[in-house]
């Protein structure tokens, strides 16, 4: 258990759509064909912490995911009737979209689950594959009702119970989730909760049960996948603390249980770039995005070209973040809160607000009030982003980009001395949290008269 101590309708219309969507697969296809000549390397989907932290790899089929599918696949051809078989092969869908960044497998999920509850209608497994889908296209709300429905059938189903505190995480219910991570630690204790529990504690800011609840789960962890799962959270939080060599040491562990496990090779990127490795991360992020073009390493990659002098690859690696959100929504996805810290970075600053606050009214977490306050800087309405720049930064939880966008939103309103604090907070937290982001709080702390 973990130690006790003080995450159209007309034809033409949906013709229209389906060209877009089209267009925006090619898009996407060709980025990947060229990153991927560049890399010299095919991809090959791979099993961040992110929140909702992703499924661990011990709740799907062993080994290989792809060939995990195929077997399941295979089975339920000659034994149609398996419900469980049904709600794992959805699950297996997610855990695909989730590394792939192809939403397209969210209805076959979809799909899978609803043969999975005709066949044994209130089935446990297949409500809990539900909550996991629903929290996969961000649909909290959703998740949560769903995980509720499977713990009242089976109160001990892993999946449920990790689903839920995923989904009070992401609502901004941080008290609820924490109770959520001591009810799930009682009733089926492992990797998959363990991870959601030591998130929960860095939430509230107590770094120190963090780490240590993931030094345990690592030492507990066996099968590569957990291993690799594990080390990746530790290499997060400790890049979060600005501990970039120990960061690459736990990504380097991640990478050598699993070498296809995607959020540790974008961290490592994230943390050779943070120590002067430009080439290096360059080459890493670029591996990644050949594997998974989600928004978050495509902009990072995009940062890197720019931080070496590429203006051009820059541009085409933003414009990519475009062509995912129109994927994305036509796999039922809702990419708000991504698109809002895009859209405010790159400068299309009408589709950020619009983005931040929708996510805004659907769930208030400290993620939500960043995304929201960043998004009213970019438009020029900086006294109302101050209030929302506060509310991220109040849990506790430290992010030093939460730190740098308060700092430039203080520095606009000519609030010097409160500027001059978050910024040296920001990068006295993690002095590499971004390629782009950093290098702007030290020219802003510059011309504040601030240390850097």
């Amino acid at each position: 258990m973990v130690p006790r101590t003080t995450h159209d309708n007309d034809t033409g219309s949906r013709r229209g759509r389906a060209l877009r969507l089209a267009g925006c697969a090619a898009l996407l296809a060709v980025a990947l064909t060229g990153t991927s000549i560049a890399v010299g390397e095919p991809g090959r989907p791979g099993p961040r912490p992110v929140s909702p932290a992703p499924v661990s790899p011990a709740l799907l089929p062993q080994g290989d995911l792809d060939a995990g599918v195929t077997a399941l696949q295979a089975h339920l051809r000659a034994q149609p009737r398996d419900f469980t078989g049904w709600a794992t092969l959805a699950l297996a869908y997610v855990e695909q979209a989730r590394t792939t960044g192809d939403p397209s497998r969210y209805p076959r999920a979809e799909r899978a689950l609803d043969r999975s509850l005709a066949l044994r209608p209130g089935n446990d497994q297949a409500l809990a594959g539900r909550a996991a889908l629903a929290a996969a296209r961000h649909d909290f709300t959703g998740a949560l009702r769903h995980a509720d429905r499977a713990l009242r059938s089976n109160p001990y189903n892993e999946r449920a119970l990790c689903s839920r505190i995923d989904a009070l995480v992401e609502l901004g219910r941080y008290p609820e989730a924490s109770r959520a991570a001591r009810l799930a630690d009682t009733r089926r204790p492992g990797v998959p909760v363990f991870t959601r529990y030591a998130y929960v504690s860095e939430l509230r800011g107590d770094v120190r049960t963090a780490r240590r609840v993931l030094e345990r789960a690592l030492g507990s962890a066996r099968a590569p996948g957990d291993v690799a799962y594990v080390a990746t959270a530790l290499g997060r939080l400790a890049f979060a603390r600005g501990d970039h060599a120990a960061a690459l040491r736990h990504y380097a562990r991640a990478l050598a249980a699993d070498p296809g496990q995607l959020p540790a090779l974008e961290g490592r990127a994230r943390a050779q770039a943070a120590r002067g490795d430009l080439a290096g991360a360059v080459r890493t992020a670029e591996r990644v995005v050949t594997r998974a073009p989600l928004p978050g390493p495509l902009v990072l990659l995009g940062e890197l070209y720019e931080a070496r002098g590429d203006k051009a690859k820059a541009r085409a690696q933003y414009a990519l973040v475009g062509a995912w959100t129109d994927l994305a929504r036509a796999g039922g996805v809702n990419p708000d809160l991504d698109t809002a810290l895009a859209a405010a970075d790159l400068g299309d600053a009408e589709t950020a607000l619009r983005a931040a606050r929708a996510e805004w009214e659907r769930r208030r977490t400290v993620h939500t009030a960043d995304a929201l306050a960043w998004a009213l800087h970019a438009n020029g309405r900086d006294a109302e982003a101050l209030a929302y720049a506060r509310r991220a930064t109040a849990t506790g939880y430290r992010d030093a980009a939460f730190h740098y966008h308060r700092g430039m939103i203080e520095r606009a309103l000519g609030r010097d001395a409160d500027a001059r604090a978050s910024l040296t907070a920001a990068l006295g937290l993690n002095p590499g949290f971004s390629p782009r982001g950093a290098r702007e709080a030290r020219a802003a702390l510059k011309g504040l008269g601030g240390a850097q």
